[in-house]
This record gives structure tokens, sequence and C-alpha cells, in this order.
């Protein structure tokens, strides 16, 4: 994951990078909101950290360009100033989240995670694997051309398998992108709505499309 802090003070940036790069997150930094904008809208991030009180450009300048230009990256604010309206505004303008100063870093870290698996990134409006088609802004699915009927769970679950097609994953990823579980779970929900959903996507049909890896998880590709 790539991440792009916009944050002026020396130590609270450095304190960010530092505990990002140690749980496995890839960091760039900008001092002010005038190179942090080109940065946010030129670059690949999957979440930006801005704070609100920056030179040239404020952090909510820099949120409000952001969304204009139809970027849908998570944003995540930092503030010193804990009044509603401020709140209010930042969300107002697109961010996803808000944070007062002083935190603790395990809380910054449970919300970025928390904001990564709820990403409404969507690398394109159309998914397409051999004849299914994933409609992600209308919320619909077809395959050789038939509409299936998919609850939003399961519309979820396969849209996840798509946008990594050919990637094996893990029940536990499953469970934390899909039902938000972030805990131990020794219940069996995933394999029940894996069951469920092939049940729509491949056995009406002649070519399965998702697969299992026994003991590792699932994969939707076409074989």
């Amino acid at each position: 994951m790539h991440l792009l802090i916009i944050e002026d003070e020396r130590k609270t940036a450095a304190f960010l990078q530092k505990g990002l790069a140690e749980n496995g997150f890839a960091v760039d930094h900008s001092n002010n909101g005038q190179d942090g904008l080109f940065l946010a809208t030129t670059g690949n991030y999957d979440l930006i950290i801005v704070d609100v009180m920056l030179p040239l450009v404020d952090g909510w300048t820099v949120v409000q360009e952001f969304r204009k230009g139809g970027k849908l990256t998570p944003v995540l604010m930092l503030t010193a100033r804990d009044a509603v309206n401020d709140r209010v505004k930042g969300l107002e303008l697109g961010a996803d989240d808000y944070l007062v100063k002083p935190f603790a870093f395990s809380e910054l870290l449970a919300r970025v995670r928390s904001l990564l698996r709820r990403s409404p990134i969507l690398q394109s409006e159309l998914l397409c694997v051999a004849d299914l088609e994933i409609d992600l802004l209308r919320f619909k699915v077809s395959r050789a051309g038939k509409r299936l009927a998919l609850t939003s769970k399961e519309f979820s679950l396969v849209s996840l398998l798509a946008r990594r097609y050919g990637e094996v994953i893990s029940r536990t990823v499953i469970e934390e992108q899909v039902w938000d579980m972030n805990f131990y779970s020794d219940t069996n929900v995933v394999d029940v709505a894996i069951r469920r959903l092939r049940s729509k996507v491949d056995v009406p049909f002649d070519k399965k499309l998702i697969h299992t890896l026994r003991g590792i998880g699932y994969v939707l590709e076409e074989r």
C-alpha cells in the first residue's frame, strides 16, 4: 500500500513515516499544501493523510481541489482544532475521516486500515472476467448477458474477487473487507457465502470461474 502524508510539522511527519513504514506501508511526504496537492493528483496513492494547517495551501483546499478532480482516494485529515464546525467542514469538503491532535499512533493506524478496507476506489466502472460483467457503479452483475440477482454481500464478494483477478484471497482478508471482521472468527461465513455465490455465478454455466485452494482461500480466474 502506498500512502501520502501532507504535514508541515517535521516531528509529526517523521513519526508517521516511521510508524507506517514499520507496518508495511510505502510512504511519500510533502511539507506544504501546494506540493502535496500536486503529488496527490498526479501520484497513485491508496490513501492520503492531510494536515489542516499547511503553508501555501491549507488542508481544506487540498481536499476540496483533490475531490474536484474526481479522485476517490480515501483522505484522513489531521488537525489540532477540535471544534465541531471544523470537523464538519473537512467531511463536507470530501475527507473520509478526521483525527484530532494529539493522537495515539495505534488509533491512526486503525483508522488508516479501516479506510483502506472501505476504499471506494474503482479501477474501472466495469469489471469483466470471461463472460462475467460487474457494473461497479450500478451494482449490476451479469453472465453471458443474463442478469444475476445477488445480495449486497454477494456483490461485494464477487467484486473483491474480480478486482484481484488471479490472486488467491484468504478467508481472513475476505472477512475483513466484506464483513469488516478484524478479529479471529471460527465461523464459516465465507465458505457459506462462496457456496451461495457459486450457485448463481458458476453452477448455471459450463465454465467455472470461482476456484478453491484448500487451506489457503479463493480465486476468481478463467481456466
